[in-house]
């Protein structure tokens, strides 16, 4: 029986290449994490954040249902990415996690529905591959439960690469069709880009309090 599918943001990031929290900065007059998480509600069964504990109060996360970074998985990655994933898994280890990056301004509905569309739970992960170096990007992979239970085993005291396990396993590989859907926004330049490529005028706003 296939897994139901649930929707991760991660939002528990440092932003320090941007200076300033990547998911409260607008686009189109809202801030990302808001853009991202209605976008990816739209196509799974539930849709969650990621945080980390001393972001549970931050009024823009409180708004939305959370999953905490578990202290224990954390201690055994010391931090990234995988520490999200793992503890949605934790809270909910029967499902299958679609799980997107809070900072992927140019992500639309039909680069999701196709990842959804395309799934193939018989394998470990079904994810594009990325344009800027033909790589699987985890960062908008669908996460199989029977994978995250595998990769929560080899957590302890190893730090996991996801890349790198989505690499050497069998997964369900695509191509995006839509330039610059998965591209990652880290840096005020590179936010200046796609807000003009969007034709956004967010511009002046910098790094809201």
């Amino acid at each position: 029986m296939t897994a139901g599918l649930y929707g991760l943001v991660l939002t528990g990031g440092a932003s320090q290449r941007m200076g300033c929290d990547k998911a409260a900065l607008p686009y189109g007059g809202r801030p990302q994490l808001a853009r991202a998480f209605d976008l990816l509600a739209r196509h799974v069964k539930r849709c969650f954040i990621s945080l980390r504990a001393d972001q549970w109060a931050d009024p823009l996360r409180a708004a939305y249902p959370g999953i905490m970074d578990r202290q224990e998985i954390t201690a055994m990655l010391g931090g990234g990415p995988m520490v999200g994933v793992l503890s949605a898994h934790a809270a909910y280890p029967d499902v299958a996690w679609l799980v997107i990056a809070c900072d992927l301004p140019m992500l639309d509905d039909a680069t999701l529905a196709a990842l959804v569309h395309e799934r193939n739970a018989d394998l470990a992960a079904t994810a594009y591959l990325s344009e800027s170096d033909g790589l699987p990007e985890p960062l908008c992979t669908i996460w199989e439960p029977a994978t995250l239970a595998a990769l929560d085993k080899q957590a302890v005291n190893q730090k996991i690469r996801p890349r790198q396990m989505l690499t050497h396993s069998t997964v369900r590989l695509l191509e995006v069709k839509k330039t610059g859907a998965l591209e990652n926004i880290n840096a005020p330049d590179e936010r200046d880009r796609v807000l003009k490529r969007l034709g956004c005028s967010d511009q002046e706003v910098k790094c809201p309090t």
